[in-house]
């Protein structure tokens, strides 16, 4: 066992280091992977945005693809707890409707730049390899996230869910980035729409009400 001193020197082990560091570097480079998208950012592109030189961002990062299957790990990290709060607070399936319609919304505002890089690199997915395993995986886990609303909501209209995760995941997804497009084309209705088709698409969702 070391002094306490020692103790105090260690601190943060290295490896914490250099994960902390990594995840400052993915925070960095959201933003210019946000406006660029996949293809037009390069590493010293990436670099030259953000506050760390190019050599700093290679000794983290072995290569573009490493850095932003990090980063975009990093992020949807964070984003798949996203709707819990729908999910605990709604007391009815009305409350739900709206605070689901709400949050899809105002992530929309607030975020547009991620999403559109998110579906751009699921696209890059299905030619480059490299981006598969992490693209899917964090596919499925936003699934998942989705599923726990959709649950929810049949719980709380008392009707079981008539749809496989991946078809309820598939069709809010698509109706998701329809928004998006429209929101990135100037759509001043893009998200009162989506509002509106989640109202429409939800009930759809669960089996028919006994008689």
């Amino acid at each position: 066992m070391g002094t306490p001193n020692t103790t105090r020197r260690r601190g943060v082990r290295p490896v914490d280091k250099f994960d902390a560091r990594r995840d400052q570097l993915a925070e960095s480079a959201l933003k210019t992977l946000g406006e660029l998208g996949y293809a037009r950012a390069s590493l010293r592109e990436i670099a030259n945005n953000s506050a760390f030189s190019h050599g700093v961002v290679h000794y983290y990062f072995e290569d573009k693809l490493d850095l932003v299957i990090h980063s975009v790990r990093y992020y949807k990290a964070r984003c798949v707890t996203r709707y819990d709060s729908v999910v605990a607070d709604s007391a009815t399936a009305g409350d739900l409707l709206d605070a689901f319609g709400a949050k899809l919304a105002q992530t929309i505002r607030d975020e547009a730049p991620m999403h559109r890089l998110w579906y751009d690199l699921r696209a890059q997915s299905m030619f480059e390899e490299g981006l598969r395993d992490a693209v899917t995986m964090i596919d499925k886990t936003l699934e998942e996230m989705i599923w726990r609303v959709v649950s929810r909501y049949a719980q709380l209209e008392g009707r079981p869910a008539a749809l496989e995760p991946s078809v309820a995941y598939a069709m809010l997804d698509g109706l998701f980035q329809q928004a998006l497009l429209a929101h990135a084309g100037g759509s001043p209705v893009a998200e009162g729409v989506l509002v509106a088709q989640v109202r429409t698409v939800m009930p759809l969702m669960l089996a028919p009400a006994a008689a």
